[in-house]
């Protein structure tokens, strides 16, 4: 009796283990799917939306909170049409949130879909990072939770240009009046020709006193 429970228990171990009384395996290995099969390696280089308006990398986590910039030098950076045919400037300085960009940006994709191949160019970025505190809390504890991100927009700057085929000007400055409303502040639209255009750097004005910004 206690034999054959001897043997079973042998028998038992080499079919766990997968090896027979000779030494060779009872169940043959999984042979390797073929090359064929094998998904291709690639790299996938990932890129940012409108959607998701935020720098790759920041050295700090924090930042103060500081003050929309005024141009007392005569700098006229940003004020002028760089790209696209219409534009939108802003009349005073605000401080501009990425949800209120992306917001802007979807605005003027649904308004203007109808033309094909628009292209968008946004001016501004959101770079500094805003952090808040709660509504009644005490003072003190440290600086606030990072809550959004957001840009400093001096007065007379661009923030989006627009030109696409066949886009024409009654249709644009609608688009551009709808996107002022989320502003808050005045705007204008603007559009390309010499005048609004950036001029040579022989033609501007000295930078060393104030001087009218352009217009």
């Amino acid at each position: 009796m206690w034999a054959r429970r001897f043997a079973g228990s042998i028998l038992n171990s080499r079919l766990a283990t997968g090896i027979s009384q000779l030494g060779r395996p009872l169940i043959p290995a999984a042979k390797p799917l073929a090359s064929a099969f094998a998904m291709p390696k690639f790299s996938v280089q990932q890129t940012r939306g409108l959607q998701n308006l935020q720098p790759r990398r920041r050295k700090y986590k924090k930042a103060q909170k500081g003050r929309v910039p005024v141009r007392t030098g005569g700098s006229t950076k940003g004020n002028y049409m760089a790209f696209g045919d219409y534009g939108l400037r802003v009349k005073l300085g605000l401080r501009l949130s990425a949800k209120t960009i992306s917001a802007i940006h979807v605005m003027l994709k649904r308004k203007l879909k109808a033309i094909k191949g628009l292209r968008i160019w946004l001016r501004v970025f959101p770079d500094i990072p805003v952090s808040t505190k709660g509504t009644e809390i005490r003072m003190g504890k440290g600086k606030g939770a990072f809550d959004y991100w957001a840009c400093r927009v001096p007065k007379d700057k661009i923030i989006f240009e627009v030109r696409g085929p066949g886009l024409n000007t009654e249709l644009a400055k609608d688009a551009m009046r709808q996107a002022g409303f989320k502003l808050g502040v005045p705007t204008e639209f603007v559009i390309a020709n010499d005048e609004t255009r950036q001029p040579k750097k022989e033609d501007l004005p000295p930078t060393n006193i104030p001087f009218l910004q352009a217009k």
